[in-house]
């Protein structure tokens, strides 16, 4: 099959090569996936660079990518054969595993290639999986969102759009995203943010409690940038709030505010997607099937490149200015 690859890890233009590698079979419980369209995400880069350390190959060679999309074209022992031809999208494809989606195949465990309703193209199908999934678990993890208030941070990231539209659909009172710029704004409005806020130009709490009309007037805060964040969101944040945060990447070692966090009794969740228990990923997955289905769901892809592409794929990934998410066409 053809695939990209890296057999150590560094910067995209020094390592990921393209050509043939063995067709991978599914073992028992798996299917194999005949991929359409790969999706990257910031973990496929951040991997394949060895960041924050994470240098050590965890196999020899490594097919990058955990999402995707396409269609069943085997399966192992103890699957049922009535899958075969079925579209799916994919998820965690390389979690402790050598084949990601950047391939025309990658086999995974069959509750990981989920039905992709009818109608629902393969591009969207990718850019589920890692980044939806996340937004999900944010979300709804400590109930439900009902005529809640709820603030998420960096609206119009790849997580933070899908976590805007999961609250809405939830049935949030007042969505709020906060941005750095006009065209991640209009994404974030688009999404169905009732309120966005400029941080660079604005004070986040300030205008919040002009928004809300109360001090504090937030439940529950998304949150990208838990460390850099920390203190905006304690102050805004209503008694028995919570935080729900999947990256710190900026201040990746902040220190806690102990005693106004207490005085509050906060939450703080922490969200990794690969580390979720298997109910959680089922409810995100039987939850994100139900919003594809009906088309509730709008996606956000920045741009689409050929399997031939993969280097300038990830460089476009790992370039902070570009909003939506990068696609790989495989087949």
């Amino acid at each position: 099959m053809k695939a990209a690859f890296y057999e150590t890890k560094g910067p995209a233009r020094e390592v990921l090569r393209l050509g043939e590698r063995p067709d991978p079979q599914p073992a028992p419980g798996e299917v194999r996936v005949r991929i359409a369209m790969s999706a990257v995400n910031p973990s496929d880069t951040k991997n394949r660079a060895g960041h924050r350390g994470n240098v050590q190959m965890p196999f020899p060679v490594v097919i990058p990518h955990q999402d995707g999309a396409g269609v069943i074209d085997q399966v192992g022992e103890g699957v049922d054969p009535a899958r075969i031809g079925e579209r799916v999208w994919v998820y965690e494809a390389t979690l402790g595993r050598p084949f990601g989606t950047a391939a025309q195949y990658t086999t995974v465990p069959s509750h990981k290639a989920v039905r992709l309703p009818q109608g629902v193209g393969f591009d969207a199908g990718a850019c589920m999986g890692i980044p939806a999934m996340t937004a999900h678990r944010c979300v709804f993890a400590d109930g439900p969102v009902t005529g809640k208030t709820v603030l998420v941070q960096g609206g119009a990231g790849a997580v933070g759009y899908y976590a805007v539209q999961m609250a809405r659909l939830g049935g949030a009172a007042r969505v709020i995203a906060t941005v750095s710029r006009d065209e991640q704004a209009q994404r974030a409005r688009d999404a169905g943010a009732h309120d966005v806020v400029n941080y660079r130009t604005e004070d986040v709490a300030a205008r919040i409690k002009q928004i809300t009309g109360s001090e504090p007037g937030v439940d529950r805060v998304i949150e990208v940038a838990f460390g850099v964040n920390l203190k905006t969101n304690v102050q805004v944040l209503r008694p028995n709030g919570v935080i729900a945060t999947y990256a710190s990447d900026a201040q990746p070692d902040p220190a806690i505010p102990f005693w106004p966090m207490l005085g509050k009794d906060l939450t703080v969740r922490f969200v990794l997607v690969y580390a979720m228990p298997l109910e959680a990923h089922q409810q995100a997955a039987d939850w994100i099937t139900d919003a594809l289905s009906s088309g509730s769901l709008r996606h956000q892809v920045f741009q689409t490149y050929e399997l031939d592409e993969i280097v300038a794929a990830h460089e476009a990934t790992e370039a902070m200015s570009n909003v939506g998410k990068v696609l790989v066409r495989v087949s």
